[in-house]
């Protein structure tokens, strides 16, 4: 009896994953089509047309618009989960003048959309001549109230203050402390912060459509946006550069979905 619910769980699991599977299994092969080809008819199996879609997307400068996109992500990563580390250890774990007040309104933020600060932030760059740069792109990892409220929680629950005192009283400097003792405790959340904020700015396209108008600089969401011509929208072409666009994210999520769980997870209990 146990052998047939067993079975009976791999066999409804695995049937799960395949449904699930099944729009990015169809999204490689609708990118192996011609354009037109698609409204014909619903593509099961893969087609030959794969190597005209690979020329027409590297010939608008994908490679480059991925390079683009790679480099803003990792930079705006590392500024987040910093910034966002340093800020929620603060919160948690130092009594200062305001702090209450401080993270009050640093939790307000959070719930104003970020659409209605774009035109400040635009104009801002733009006194500051950063327009036309990915320095708009990176520096909005400072405005990061999500990853500020989410490491303070984790570190107020799951760094014990009495391991921090230990290393006062063992004359550890505040950076030493940081670096030495806090930092191990905090791996998990920084990685799980870390993922979510590469997922966002890999995945932005207001912003860069609203920053940047020299197709050098241009990341990938906007590359694949501009595969299409006034005369003809490649549907094909985009769909193959959307899938080649996810095999990071992909091999992200598979090497640090452990992470992830214990990073969401761990603040959640208490020690």
């Amino acid at each position: 009896m146990k052998n047939v619910k067993k079975w009976i769980t791999v066999v409804s699991l695995s049937l799960f994953c395949l449904l699930f599977l099944f729009p990015f299994y169809m999204m490689i092969v609708m990118g192996t089509y011609y354009s037109e080809d698609l409204f014909r008819t619903l593509p099961i199996l893969p087609s030959n047309y794969l190597l005209e879609n690979l020329k027409t997307i590297m010939s608008a400068n994908f490679l480059l618009n991925y390079w683009n996109s790679f480099y803003v992500a990792v930079m705006f990563t590392l500024l987040a989960v910093g910034v966002a580390g340093l800020t929620g250890y603060a919160f948690a774990k130092f009594d200062f003048k305001g702090r209450n007040v401080l993270y009050g309104f640093i939790l307000a933020t959070m719930m104003i959309p970020g659409q209605l600060g774009l035109i400040a932030y635009v104009m801002e760059m733009k006194w500051f001549g950063l327009n036309n740069t990915h320095a708009p792109l990176i520096l909005a990892a400072l405005n990061n109230a999500f990853g500020v409220f989410f490491m303070s929680q984790f570190i107020r629950s799951s760094v014990p203050t009495e391991v921090i005192e230990s290393g006062r009283i063992d004359g550890c400097s505040e950076p030493g402390i940081l670096i030495r003792i806090v930092l191990p405790f905090m791996l998990p959340a920084m990685s799980t912060l870390g993922l979510i904020s590469f997922l966002g700015s890999w995945n932005n396209y207001l912003l860069p459509l609203v920053t940047i108008n020299k197709p050098d600089l241009y990341t990938l969401p906007l590359g694949i946006a501009n595969l299409s011509t006034v005369f003809r929208t490649d549907y094909s072409a985009s769909i193959l550069g959307l899938t080649l666009g996810t095999l990071p994210l992909i091999i992200l999520f598979l090497f640090g979905s452990k992470t992830l769980v214990q990073g969401l997870t761990g603040g959640a209990v208490k020690g």
